[in-house]
């Protein structure tokens, strides 16, 4: 089992629950069980998935929490596009918080990548 508290991409998105829960208090109040709802889930819905990866045994088992995981960061980030759309974030923070998923994203299709093609040795 990996110890998912030192891996960078946990370590990322856990930043990324943050920084959502911060700026998800600008939102209108209207939104509170709408668009809010929905980003902060998304959010805590990557953090949680690399965890419970990483306590697969099997590699297989460990990069299907990690896809479920980079689905609920693009989920994420329609999310923040509609939220910039519709002016419910300012530029700089819409551009902040697209920044820190596309790392994770990156992250996580790395780690992905790295489950699928590991070589064993005999």
């Amino acid at each position: 089992m990996l110890n998912f508290k030192k891996m960078k991409v946990w370590e990322a998105s856990f930043e990324l629950v943050e920084m959502i829960y911060n700026t998800s208090l600008k939102l209108p109040r209207e939104e509170i069980y709408g668009i809010s709802d929905q980003i902060k889930r998304a959010s805590v819905s990557i953090s949680s998935n690399i965890a419970e990866g990483c306590s697969r045994l099997s590699d297989k088992d460990k990069a299907r929490f990690i896809e479920m995981a980079l689905g609920s960061a693009f989920e994420l980030e329609t999310q923040i596009l509609i939220c910039k759309r519709l002016e419910y974030f300012n530029n700089e923070e819409s551009e902040s918080l697209l920044s820190k998923i596309s790392l994770v994203q990156k992250l996580l299709s790395g780690f992905i990548y790295s489950l699928r093609n590991v070589k064993t040795i005999a």
